[in-house]
């Protein structure tokens, strides 16, 4: 029977791309014992004799793995694409970016049902909701669930996630959508120097080059509109989102470390809990207060804040789970192919100028971004193929400089004086 034993980390808040700073385990899969027709097989050979070819069998897996890659990396490209155009579209009917961030993050109340849906159809050993449910809980401690755990490790959570969504949606009526999905990238750069710091992480040089790159590319992009005061408070709320992100992870993975896929999804779902039962009356109050105000029910785009929901919903659900059929890596790389997905929208949308210092603070940014994607052994990796391309060298170099001579007529020539002039 296979178990799953994956960890993962739910750091995404939910408008925020989800780069998990921790290591995430794939799905492990125990070999069974083999049989005796497999015992009595020779190396190579099935189980009916016949020979097989290993190298084979272990390409086709990768390229399923990576065919599977690219599905997650168009489904994360396209949801968070589109959930931040939606935003930007909501807001010209209806400006209650708050109230917009308290509606979509109720939406996580469906993560642990979807979640039991998947464990009913995919698993051997079915569980009642019950039994999955208490299971679960043991992710929080001996006790499960309780009422002290919901405030001190769930509360907290909670509300950076609501700070995440609110700064960034904000700042998405400040500045254009190429200009938040880019600068959001730089959270990955927060979250090494918090975890740096705070966890005693492994240092890297070439993660603080591109953490440097990174706080380079937000200079470079208040720069480019002359620092007008609209767009520097655009660029603050979402730097400020970006560490609130940065901050949500590395203190889980300090209090909670790493979860299986169901506790991942319950924890989700109890942060929508604690947002209806505590976030709610925010919502109430800015109505009253006319900050965020709209006449009637009636012109509120409820088409467009369910997609907007829906697009979330799902880029959380394929950041979360997504590792279970393909590289964590992959998933990364799909938000990186938002920002230029997000400029095409932009420049025939709205009236956004490409000047010289946005397109160099872009690359700059993305640079950043996929220097922090490098796996901690990358240095290792380098050298290894570095020696392995000099020994192939000098190997290749051996075997050419011993042709000529070989052989006794080679011998011979070298035996015989040159007069050529």
């Amino acid at each position: 029977m296979k178990k799953h034993s994956a960890r993962v980390a739910p750091l995404s808040a939910c408008n925020s791309p989800v780069l998990t700073l921790t290591k995430v385990e794939g799905e492990e899969r125990p070999r069974d014992s083999p049989g005796p027709a497999e015992a009595q097989a020779p190396a190579g050979a099935d189980a009916s004799g016949r020979t097989s070819h290993p190298c084979w069998r272990c390409s086709r897996a990768q390229l399923k793995k990576i065919f599977w890659g690219v599905a997650v990396v168009l489904c994360v490209c396209s949801s968070w694409a589109g959930s931040t155009q939606l935003a930007k579209l909501t807001f010209r009917k209806f400006d209650a970016p708050f109230t917009l961030t308290w509606f979509a993050t109720n939406w996580n109340f469906l993560f642990f049902p979807l979640y039991y849906v998947g464990h009913v159809c995919k698993s051997e050993e079915k569980q009642s909701v019950r039994q999955r449910y208490r299971e679960c809980c043991r992710f929080f401690g001996d006790n499960g669930l309780t009422l002290k755990v919901f405030f001190t490790k769930a509360a907290p959570f909670g509300v950076l996630w609501t700070l995440t969504n609110y700064l960034y949606l904000h700042a998405i009526k400040k500045v254009n959508t190429t200009d938040v999905s880019v600068l959001f990238c730089c959270n990955k750069a927060f979250v090494f120097l918090l975890s740096w710091i705070v966890l005693r992480d492994r240092f890297m040089g070439v993660r603080i080059v591109a953490a440097i790159l990174a706080i380079a590319g937000i200079v470079m992009m208040t720069y480019a509109d002359g620092f007008h005061s609209h767009s520097v408070i655009g660029i603050a709320l979402v730097v400020g989102s970006a560490s609130m992100s940065a901050l949500y992870k590395v203190l889980f993975k300090l209090l909670l470390g790493s979860a299986k896929f169901g506790e991942a999804a319950l924890f989700l779902s109890i942060l929508g809990v604690f947002n209806i039962l505590f976030i709610t009356c925010i919502p109430v109050i800015l109505y009253f207060t006319k900050v965020e105000y709209w006449s009637s029910f009636h012109d509120i785009p409820w088409g467009n804040l369910c997609g907007f929901s829906v697009l979330l919903l799902t880029f959380n659900i394929v950041l979360n789970f997504g590792i279970a059929v393909t590289y964590p890596t992959l998933m990364s790389v799909g938000i990186v192919l938002s920002v230029p997905v997000n400029a095409v929208v932009d420049h025939y949308t709205s009236k956004i100028v490409f000047n010289g210092v946005r397109v160099i603070a872009i690359i700059i940014i993305g640079l950043g971004f996929l220097l922090l994607l490098l796996p901690e052994e990358w240095d290792v990796w380098l050298v290894k193929l570095l020696t392995r391309l000099k020994v192939r060298k000098k190997e290749e170099t051996a075997e050419g400089g011993a042709d000529p001579g070989s052989g006794p007529q080679g011998k011979s020539r070298r035996a015989r004086p040159s007069f050529a002039r």
